[in-house]
């Protein structure tokens, strides 16, 4: 029977009371009924903060709702113990035991429940106006995440459902439930016996993933979470295993968590998605693959599942995200592994790179692809491959785009493909990768530089790509500049190449003089930098003149 809000805590507080009256007659089963006494002294003391801790309890449908559910189990606890009092149970010894066992663990989630919604805060939420919309949110947030805990499954799939709703709103509302504590809430709801409400958590957990800021509290979970997103991917559905795997790409960026998702069998069943998940899921499979292939330690795993086969049928015909983070995946993968080239070949990988590259929808997805380029052009045969099916126009086209990854990818490919045989170094010099690669001297970014430093530094080892350099009037002074000890982070050897290539002109040399190449090259000298002592020699008569040069 609903009670009125103002009699259901009397009510309860006076039907434990006939209870603790009830319990010392019972004949029947005094083992369980002293425990069940036992928990009633705990349920007493929380009672009894209701009306004194929280005096504005009734203006909260949560603790109205906590209250009627302990009255319910009071009252029918009253008739059970006075059932008990005869010798002859009516209904049975077995099923009178179960009646007392449901009894007993009623009442001891009445007594977590009640210390959860004490401990949450939403008590004294009662009590307080929101006075802003950020305060307002905070006070859902605790209202939602304690009502994730408490009450009938029907309560939290409700609470579920409106947590969702206030998580999508926008990030700060992100940011505000992590902050009132909605992660560790989450994960412990993946264990939850509703399939439901196990994709609904994977969807929020999802979301708090999408917010960098939050990923350090997903994170801190561990192992924990780490395993039941694993878990999912084997046996959640399709919108399940994409939500999963979006959040298990915030978390695939540490060595630890790699290695657990890699043992766990978290490989195969990303995998499996990618052959046969919905287009949304096969993306995101690949995403944390992509994250995973960076670690050499768990490589092994993707070679024994077959993975190159599987992530080039990806690459060929999943969406376009699907596409690139295979590359990407693949890039990675075969970067140190010989074997694994030349698979790539056999299984068609170079007709899948050109498709992917002619047919890419941004020139900034382009970066994975100029990537794997460089670390196949590592291999000679595989080189030359790449050299007669257009490879070079294509680099040649990025080389000028204004995406500053996808610039520093593609030099670092010219080097790659330089690094074989003069007939390439003359093709990419004829096809104007020049210009561009000395624009690059001049870029903002370190590993700008370097990269475009290191291309023309095999490059130059061609004689008619040389004499183009020398007809670009920023060529010299950019490439003297990066001799500079004081930029950091800069391989200067690959400078100290592109000049020792333009020594022996002796217009280059003057140039470089008036740069301030040796007073450059004389600290390079000090600090050991490989080339140094040979340009500083061969600047000769400069040397007095470098002295007064403007560094």
């Amino acid at each position: 029977m609903k009670e009125s809000e103002n009699d259901i805590l009397n009510l309860s507080v006076q039907l434990l009371s006939s209870l603790l009256d009830e319990i010392p007659a019972v004949v029947n089963f005094k083992g369980k009924w002293s425990l069940i006494r036992a928990k009633l002294f705990d349920l007493q003391t929380q009672l009894t903060d209701f009306s004194s801790e929280f005096p504005n309890y009734s203006s909260n449908s949560l603790s109205l709702e906590l209250l009627q559910s302990i009255s319910d189990t009071l009252n029918d606890a009253v008739s059970l113990a006075k059932e008990c009092q005869s010798p002859d149970l009516s209904q049975g010894k077995l099923k009178t035991q179960s009646d007392i066992d449901s009894v007993l663990a009623k009442l001891d989630r009445h007594v977590k429940d009640c210390e959860i919604l004490f401990r949450s805060g939403v008590l004294q939420d009662a009590a307080v106006s929101s006075a802003s919309k950020r305060e307002a949110v905070r006070s859902e947030s605790r209202n939602l995440i304690t009502r994730l805990q408490i009450g009938s499954a029907e309560s939290r799939k409700s609470a579920m459902d409106s947590l969702l709703g206030l998580l999508e709103e926008d990030d700060k509302n992100v940011m505000i439930a992590v902050a009132q504590g909605v992660v560790p809430v989450l994960v412990r709801l993946l264990d939850s016996a509703s399939y439901e409400m196990k994709e609904k958590t994977v969807a929020a957990i999802a979301r708090v993933s999408m917010v960098d800021s939050s990923k350090h509290v997903l994170i801190a979970e561990g192992l924990l979470l780490l395993n039941q997103l694993v878990r999912v991917l084997d046996s959640g559905s399709g919108f399940a295993k994409q939500k999963s795997c979006l959040a298990l790409q915030a978390l695939s960026f540490s060595k630890e968590n790699a290695r657990a998702i890699g043992s766990s069998g978290g490989i195969s069943s990303l995998l499996e998605i990618c052959q046969a998940g919905t287009p949304g899921s096969q993306a995101s499979a690949a995403g944390v693959l992509r994250n995973l292939s960076v670690f050499p330690e768990i490589r092994e795993n993707f070679i024994e599942e077959n993975s190159v086969v599987v992530l080039l049928g990806l690459a060929s015909s999943g969406t376009a995200l699907a596409q690139e983070n295979a590359i990407g995946c693949l890039s990675k993968l075969v970067s140190e592994d010989e074997s694994l080239k030349l698979l790539f070949l056999k299984e068609g990988g170079i007709e899948c790179l050109k498709n992917f590259w002619d047919s890419a929808p941004t020139v900034r997805s382009l970066e994975v692809a100029a990537e794997l380029l460089s670390h196949l052009a590592s291999n000679s045969p595989i080189a030359e491959v790449l050299v007669s099916d257009g490879f070079i126009l294509r680099l040649v086209g990025v080389l000028n785009c204004g995406i500053l990854g996808v610039r520093t990818a593609a030099a670092r490919a010219v080097y790659a493909l330089g690094l074989h045989n003069t007939k390439s170094r003359k093709e990419m010099g004829e096809c104007g990768c020049m210009t561009p690669l000395i624009k690059m001297l001049d870029g903002k970014a370190v590993e700008e530089k370097e990269a475009a430093a290191k291309a023309l530094s095999v490059l130059m080892l061609y004689a008619g790509n040389r004499k183009i350099f020398r007809k670009d009037e920023r060529g010299i002074a950019s490439a003297v500049q990066l001799l500079d000890p004081s930029i950091q982070n800069l391989d200067k050897k690959y400078p100290v190449s592109v000049l020792t290539s333009l020594v022996h002109s002796k217009k280059c040399r003057k140039l470089m003089v008036a740069a301030g190449a040796c007073v450059y090259t004389q600290k390079l000298v000090e600090m050991d930098v490989e080339g140094a002592k040979k340009l500083l020699d061969s600047l000769g008569s400069g040397k007095i003149w470098g002295v007064f040069a403007r560094p």
